[in-house]
């Protein structure tokens, strides 16, 4: 498979198939691909992981796109403005996503649900107590909201993060809580109660505008029906 990402703030990532080569994705992330493209709709496997993927803020259903007769290109694009983010996954190097970040991959990622570890980091944390896990071996390619800016901590390193700035690190990297210190700075900083701190070792990926800050941001400036 051979790709392209085009078009920021509002991207595509375009991907060249072999003929009998295989691509999965969310439904409704597809917009063109060549007519020997053949799709089909699964589950993805077991119940129980079907199940795992609507926790993880994906939906049950995935859909397979197949070159046949010959090679074959299909366009996938990301459903807010940022960045798409192409991350190799291998059996020594699975990752953990924010909920709704995965777009496409190569037959080869597994996707699954990832709980936390710890109560506190999943109830208070803002990455929400279950998250993605992308394992396997293949390309697997992420919405990014906003822009990405990549940090490699060493072990025991650790980074603050704002609630719903964590896009993705890698599965060596843990994840906990900390609160805001000072009554005037959980009341009036603004930045809510809660940090979440991310430890090393690992790379983690952060965003610059997470679609429900976004969301909170325009809500008062939107009309509101009194009906």
């Amino acid at each position: 498979m051979r790709y392209e990402i085009k078009g920021e703030p509002t991207p595509v990532v375009i991907c060249h198939v072999e003929s009998g080569e295989t691509m999965i994705t969310e439904s409704g992330s597809m917009v063109w691909m060549t007519p020997n493209m053949e799709m089909q709709t699964s589950a993805g496997g077991s119940l129980g992981k079907a199940f795992g993927r609507i926790f993880s803020g994906e939906r049950i259903f995935q859909n397979l796109y197949t070159a046949r007769g010959g090679p074959g290109m299909v366009a996938f694009a990301s459903s807010f403005p940022g960045k798409i983010c192409a991350v190799e996954i291998t059996p020594q190097r699975p990752i953990i996503a924010q909920k709704c970040a995965f777009l496409a991959a190569e037959q080869g990622v597994e996707l699954s649900a990832f709980f936390q570890r710890k109560l506190g980091a999943g109830f208070f944390g803002g990455e929400g107590f279950i998250m993605q896990k992308l394992s396997g071996r293949g390309v697997a390619f992420l919405e990014i909201d906003g822009h990405g800016e990549e940090y490699t901590l060493a072990p025991g390193e650790r980074l603050v993060v704002d609630t719903g700035n964590l896009a993705y690190m890698d599965a060596t990297c843990s994840v906990d809580i900390q609160m805001v210190k000072g009554a005037k700075n959980v009341f009036f900083g603004g930045e809510g109660v809660f940090h979440t701190v991310v430890t090393g070792p690992g790379k983690v990926v952060l965003q610059t505008m997470p679609i429900n800050a976004l969301a909170a941001a325009l809500a008062p400036l939107l009309p509101h029906n009194n009906n």
